[in-house]
């Protein structure tokens, strides 16, 4: 059985490739959306629209830098030059470089510090401005990949922690000032997904011990957050707003 074409007509901009984003590109395709996929690595998020393009999505990439504010306007103005609208956009980039550095609120550097809100939280904002005129006039739906680090409390990764509990206040704002006008703002917060990357840069035996650890028989894959970013951006998720969504098998379970 094939899935659903919830998206049919409709144009969303997935902001940060990698693991998520790509397969949240292929989701929304395989729906029936068009996709401009973009990511720091304009190579890559092109390689990577080529390949769903070749299974028969509709999905163009290029190279943008969310900690450049100018830079985020381009890429929400080429979907719209690509496309002709623009209904949806995944907020999904986060340094990932400056997380290898990221520590306690004593020994983080600063400038490890200014880097990481340059990219998870001020420029997600960067992402919400540019586009929520369109998103206003079409009625359209805005998500951040927030993360659990925002409410767990961790002793370690303080930057990344705190830019993430920030954009889950920003999406509240959204929904706040303009749920109202039909638009829809959610953050979720994955738990372990196993991208790409982490397969090949986690041993097996640290995988084995995370889910050893954990309420799930399995640990997450991108194509579980794809698919409640799609959820969130087709007519099914039309009375959710405001939320941050949990899609981590079950390892916080919080009110």
């Amino acid at each position: 059985m094939g899935l659903m074409r919830r998206l049919e007509g409709k144009v969303a901009v997935v902001a940060g490739a990698g693991g998520i984003g790509t397969a949240t590109a292929r989701r929304l395709a395989q729906e029936g959306g068009s996709v401009l996929l973009g990511d720091l690595d304009g190579d890559a998020a092109a390689a990577a629209a080529r390949t769903i393009a070749a299974e028969g999505g509709r999905v163009a990439g290029i190279g943008y830098d969310q900690a450049d504010d100018a830079s985020v306007a381009r890429l929400v103005a080429a979907a719209v030059d690509t496309y002709g609208r623009l209904d949806f956009i995944h907020a999904n980039a986060a340094n990932m470089v400056a997380i290898r550095e990221d520590g306690d609120a004593l020994t983080i550097p600063l400038d490890v510090f200014d880097a990481t809100v340059a990219v998870n939280m001020r420029g997600v904002l960067s992402c919400a401005r540019h586009a929520l005129p369109h998103l206003v006039a079409n009625r359209g739906a805005f998500v951040v990949t927030s993360s659990s680090a925002a409410h767990m409390g961790e002793p370690e990764r303080v930057a990344y922690a705190m830019t993430k509990a920030a954009v889950n206040a920003l999406v509240r704002h959204i929904a706040s000032r303009w749920g109202k006008e039909g638009v829809r703002a959610n953050a979720i917060a994955p738990g372990m997904v196993l991208t790409d990357q982490i397969k090949r840069s986690m041993p097996l035996a640290f995988q084995e011990q995370v889910l050893a650890a954990h309420r799930h028989w399995r640990l997450g894959e991108s194509e579980d957050i794809a698919a409640m970013v799609a959820m969130l951006f087709s007519p099914d998720g039309e009375w959710i707003n405001g939320q941050v969504l949990a899609v981590d098998g079950g390892a916080s379970i919080r009110p």
